[in-house]
């Protein structure tokens, strides 16, 4: 979920191509199915009608069907191209009676209050920069008692960046709003959330991120080339390279977070 230019999507049909071939259809952040498994942990969507914010390009949301065993997903973005691809992906999976897909700016949620039994997000809210009015909104739609589940990147703290973290996120190029774990805790907390907890996830993705520049300077290289151009390959190598140094640093601190809405 992005700052939503039409005519500039951050998140175009080449970067969607790119990262599907390192994460997996559908799947537009790191881990794939697996992570999306740890966010929700003990959590039982079965039967429920879940909003996924952020979908990208709809991997998660129908896993949350299959898997997960909702009985109704909504997957919202703010891109249009995610957006195409996501319900394209619903249609081939014959699940479109199960999925629905919004599209729309930056802003108060499109969906009435108390909509959902549970929210989702995956790796999108970063792109967000008012942190209270976000969970202040992904509070209203929720029902009592209701869950909300998420992973997000953050940073380790809410000073100013260091040149090692100012130049991953120039090197991404991507609308960026990192806060820290606290800093998220207490907007949740503000909001009316109970029962508030985060999972630090660093040390796991410096391993998986250092794995995943290995596949893309080798056997990814060809392919992943041939699908996108070698110098966007190129581009996103040094990204990545980038990346690792402030994952090391532990100044960048990918987290789950987890609370409730009181009954």
């Amino acid at each position: 979920m992005t700052h939503s230019d039409p005519d500039f999507p951050e998140y175009d049909d080449t970067a969607i191509r790119f990262l599907e071939a390192l994460w997996g259809e559908g799947y537009l952040s790191p881990g794939g199915p697996d992570e999306v498994d740890r966010v929700l942990d003990g959590l039982s969507l079965e039967g429920k009608t879940v909003l996924d914010i952020g979908c990208g390009a709809g991997g998660i949301t129908l896993h949350l069907l299959k898997q997960h065993k909702a009985a109704h997903v909504t997957g919202f973005d703010v891109e249009e191209p995610v957006i195409r691809h996501a319900i394209d992906r619903a249609a081939m999976s014959g699940l479109t009676e199960h999925a629905s897909f919004v599209q729309a700016p930056p802003g108060p949620l499109p969906f009435k209050d108390e909509t959902f039994d549970a929210v989702f997000s995956k790796d999108a809210l970063l792109h967000v920069a008012d942190k209270d009015a976000l969970f202040a909104e992904i509070f209203r739609v929720l029902k009592p008692g209701g869950v909300f589940a998420a992973s997000n990147w953050m940073i380790g703290h809410d000073g100013e960046p260091s040149a090692d973290m100012k130049a991953y996120i120039e090197a991404e190029g991507l609308s960026f709003s990192m806060a820290s774990p606290a800093r998220y805790r207490a907007a949740m907390e503000k909001a009316g959330f109970r029962d508030v907890s985060s999972t630090d996830r660093n040390e796991w993705y410096r391993l998986t991120a250092r794995a995943e520049l290995e596949k893309l300077k080798g056997p990814l290289f060809d392919k992943v080339s041939a699908a996108v151009g070698e110098d966007y390959v190129r581009k996103n190598i040094r990204t990545w390279e980038a990346m690792l140094k402030v994952l090391d640093s532990g100044e960048h601190r990918p987290t789950h977070l987890r609370g409730w809405r009181p009954e």
